[in-house]
Parts: C-alpha cells; sequence; structure tokens
C-alpha cells in the first residue's frame, strides 16, 4: 500500500530534482566465493518433507544441502539440479526438497559450498497432531536502512546506514529473531521487502533499476536469520507486481521487474500445492487432489500443519476485477496466472471443501488486500465479492489480511454483519489485519472506525501471532514489534463438532 507520499507526485518532480542527484544504488557485497549461500529461506513442501531454497551469485550445476539430526553428523544429502535466475538480477534463487523426515524433529543442515554456515530447522507437524503450537503473521514488512522505512515524520525510527543487525530492537525481524522459539512458522501474504519503492528515495532516482534489485537483495539478506531456521510461507501482495507502483506504466519496467517475476523465481518452486488428504472420507480425498491440481503456487496453495489447515490467496490477480490484473483498478497489468479465470476460486472451493475437522480443526485464510478495515477506501470490494461467500460456506475460522499498515481485529463478521454469538462458536469468520511489521512508507492511521471493529493500533510497528491452544481454542496476539508488549490478546472458541462444514 501507498498511503502518504504517492510514487506518481515522485515522477512528476524528477526531471529537475534529479539533476542534482548522485546515482548510487547501495547493493550489498558480492562474496569473494560465489557459491556462498545468501538470502536463505525454507518452506513447508509436505507433512515429512520442506524445501531449502537460497540464492548465489553464480549459478550452480547442482545445489545441494547435507542434513542430518546432529550438529556433529549430517549424513545425508539431497541435491537438484534446480538454480535459477531472471533479467536484472544479480543472483540465482536455488532450492533442494528434503524427504522423509521424522515428524517434529529438530534437523540441522548445511548448504553444500565452500562459505557456508551451520543452519537448524523443525520438520513439521503431521495433520492431525493436537499439540498445541504458534504462529507469526507478518505481512508489509519492508528493508531496514538506507532505502528501508520510517515512521512518517517520527526521524527516531529511521535508520541511516546501509545494512543494519537485524537484532535491532525496534524492528519486526529482531522481534521475530528474540522470540524465535515462541512460534514454528512464518505467514506472510504479500509486500515483502517493497523493492518498488526503490523511487522514495533520492539516491536511486537516476538508477531505478539497480536500486530494485539492491533493496531485494538487501531485505532477503536482512530476513535471512529468520527465514532459514523457520519456514516462511508467501503469497503476493501489490508491492511484488512491477518495478514502482505507479498506475499503467509497468511496460516501462526492465524485464525481469514487471508481472510478479522476482516472487515467482524466488518462491514458485519452493511453496507447495496442497496437501493429500488424510481424512478416510472419498469426498474429501477426491476434493483435495481436485485442489493440488488446481493449485498455482507462489498465487495460491495450501498445507496443513497440526491442528490446522491454512490456504494462501491472491487478491491481487485471477478473479473478477481483481485489483493488479489488466484493466483493474491499481494499473499495475500483473498476471493472470491461472489456464482460467475461476481457477483460483474452483481450487480455494475444492480445498475448503476437502478439510476433515476431525483432523485439522483450525482453518485459516491468508490473503494481502483486506475487505473489512477501519479508515477509508482500502477495503477491496472484488476481493469481497470473490472470497467472502467461500470463506462463510466452509466456516473459515480466521481470515488474516495487510495492505493496511497499522494492526485491526474484528468481530467475526459476514455481509458487513456481526455475528450475534460473537466469539463463542460463531459461524462467521474472524478477521485480522497485520500490516504493521515497517516499511518505507510508514503507518497508516487508524482513520474511521467501524462497528465491527474490536481493535485498532497506530502507534508503533507491531504485528501478528496465532496461538492455536486446543481444537476449540485459537488465540490472537498483537505485539509492539519494539517491546514486545501484548497489544491486544483475543481467544475464538469453536465448538468443531462438524466433521466437514457446509453452511
Amino acid at each position: 500500500m501507498m498511503d502518504t507520499l504517492t510514487p506518481l507526485t515522485l515522477v512528476k518532480g524528477l526531471p529537475l530534482l534529479a539533476l542534482g542527484v548522485a546515482a548510487g544504488a547501495t547493493y550489498p557485497p558480492i562474496p569473494a566465493d560465489l557459491t556462498t549461500p545468501v538470502q536463505h529461506r525454507i518452506a513447508i513442501n509436505s507433512p515429512t518433507s520442506v524445501r531449502i531454497a537460497w540464492n548465489t551469485y553464480q549459478q550452480l550445476s547442482q545445489p545441494c544441502v547435507q542434513y542430518g539430526t546432529s550438529p556433529s553428523s549430517l549424513g545425508s544429502q539431497s541435491c537438484s539440479t534446480s538454480s535459477i535466475t531472471y533479467p536484472t538480477s544479480r543472483t540465482w534463487a536455488n532450492v533442494v526438497t528434503i524427504n522423509d523426515l521424522t515428524p517434529a524433529t529438530t534437523y540441522y543442515y548445511k548448504i553444500v559450498s565452500t562459505n557456508s554456515t551451520l543452519e537448524t530447522f523443525t520438520s513439521p507437524r503431521l495433520p492431525g497432531d493436537k499439540t498445541p503450537f504458534n504462529i507469526s503473521i507478518v505481512i508489509d514488512l519492508g528493508v531496514y536502512g538506507k532505502d528501508g522505512f520510517t515512521i512518517e515524520q517520527d526521524k527516531t525510527k529511521r535508520d541511516l546506514i546501509p545494512l543494519i543487525d537485524p537484532s535491532l530492537n525496534h524492528t519486526t525481524i529482531g522481534r521475530l529473531r528474540d522470540n524465535i522459539d515462541k512460534y514454528e512458522f512464518i505467514v506472510h501474504p504479500g509486500d515483502i521487502g517493497y523493492a518498488d519503492d526503490w523511487i522514495l528515495k533520492a539516491h536511486n532516482w537516476l538508477d531505478g533499476k539497480d536500486g530494485y534489485q539492491a533493496i531485494t537483495e538487501t531485505f532477503f539478506d536482512q530476513l535471512a536469520p529468520i527465514s532459514a531456521r523457520k519456514p516462511y510461507m508467501t503469497s503476493p501482495g501489490n508491492h511484488e507486481a512491477t518495478c514502482q507502483e505507479v498506475p499503467k506504466t509497468s511496460g516501462l519496467c526492465p524485464s525481469g521487474q514487471k508481472n510478479f517475476t522476482d516472487f515467482i523465481n524466488r518462491f514458485g518452486l519452493v511453496l507447495p500445492t496442497a496437501f493429500s488428504s488424510t481424512s478416510p472420507d472419498s469426498a474429501a480425498k477426491v476434493n483435495a487432489n481436485k485442489a493440488r491440481l488446481l493449485a498455482n503456487p507462489p498465487f495460491w496453495y495450501s498445507f496443513e500443519y497440526g491442528m490446522a489447515h491454512i490456504v494462501m490467496i491472491d487478491t491481487e490477480t485471477d478473479f473478477e476485477d481483481a485489483p493488479d490484473q489488466p484493466g483493474g483498478s491499481a494499473g499495475l497489468n500483473g498476471g493472470p496466472f491461472g489456464s482460467y479465470l475461476r481457477q483460483q476460486l474452483d481450487f480455494l472451493e475444492a480445498d475448503l471443501a476437502s478439510v476433515d475437522r476431525s483432523v485439522t480443526p483450525w482453518v485459516v485464510a491468508a490473503g494481502h488486500r483486506p475487505w473489512y478495515t477501519t479508515g477509508s477506501g482500502d477495503d477491496c470490494q472484488p476481493c469481497k465479492k470473490a472470497f467472502e461467500p467461500l470463506f462463510y460456506k466452509y466456516g473459515v475460522d480466521l481470515g488474516v489480511f495487510g495492505h493496511v499498515h497499522n494492526s485491526q481485529r474484528f468481530a467475526p463478521v459476514v455481509n458487513d454483519t456481526a455475528d450475534p454469538a460473537g466469539m463463542e462458536n460463531p459461524k462467521a469468520p474472524m478477521y485480522i489485519v497485520a500490516g504493521g511489521a515497517g516499511n518505507v512508507e510508514g503507518l497508516t492511521k487508524v482513520g474511521k472506525n467501524v462497528s465491527t471493529n474490536r481493535f485498532a493500533y497506530d502507534d508503533a510497528f507491531s504485528y501478528a501471532t496465532v496461538n492455536f491452544l486446543d481444537e476449540q481454542r485459537m488465540q490472537v496476539d498483537f505485539i509492539n514489534s519494539e517491546t514486545g508488549a501484548i497489544l491486544d490478546r483475543s481467544v475464538l472458541f469453536k465448538k468443531h463438532d462438524q466433521k466437514f462444514v457446509v453452511q
């Protein structure tokens, strides 16, 4: 989201302002050993497998990962031939799948290189495991430093050096690092890094192509201490679409910086499709198989983890009047990515219909643009028309969104009407907006409230956690990134006494 100074305003002023500006994108240094792994990220791939991904400054003929359950004995190795790049990128994206993992077990791994370090991850919980667990929700998170975020008019939150240690305590990444043993994976549905906002920093004005790439590299370097250890499950936002968020100018972007190219390159071979059903019900198995065929990662897909079924959606393209696709309101000319217009919605219906609540009682759906939000003009009505009926029909418990740069929680609601049951076994989904993680555009004022809102916060950077306490209780917390203080806590109770929900 761009909510204060618009790129279009800046573009109009560039011919005069740029005369006195020295070009200079701030790239991270290239390591002497070009096989050095950077920008690490891992993802859940199946109930017994993960994918390890990283970038290098040269193409690898055979990316490999050594791993084991002891840091002193990495006795297994998995390799692939996947090492891809795109025009304007300085790096190649590599990915390896590690299969046949023992569930919920600590593993150690090392990417094969002459200059790599030992990392660790915990393998996924099997679907149906009712052990409580916690996840972090981080949306609208941008690079920190010279190209990075600030709260509007608050210089105390601005970092004046190109690269900063992510342990700095006012950053969301720093808080995620400090709390790394308290959550099991991260969900980040959209607006990742904010490379398309290169134009907001004057030193990039004569060097936009390199400015975009430099921000991309820097952000994923900053994220790596987290995403190398915790699965990082993403879906797209508007800031992934093109080289600059100026409507109807994507045709001016260099090849490689349009139509979600970096997002596809970085996550397309890393994220899953949909899991096979573990339900004994034959219809559930058929629907899960249909969802697998219709899934299109990194845009829409699902996975199961313990007592939760999580589905990631694309609020940018691939449904009627989608904002980022050709002719859409955002003018970003992205997609479509399905083979037909309703592929994503058909996937979502099959996926939700496949959920056996005796196996995974909790259903969470995550996307970028919200349709319930405070303020005005930020609600995505085409998204609401496309997705809300399916959310309600199949009993989604929690809808997770961002795009608006603050934190918000809504009562369970459908068709703008609060569910009369409130938080005690409602039929309607509960919704949150967790867009206050911090980026160059700053925070969004809460603005005018709405009757279904129960919490809104715009004073400082924040993010959310979701704690699956048991089969009937789910706790949502909003966390102040700087202090770690809990800003808001709510507990949703659902009976989950129907094996398959259709309402």
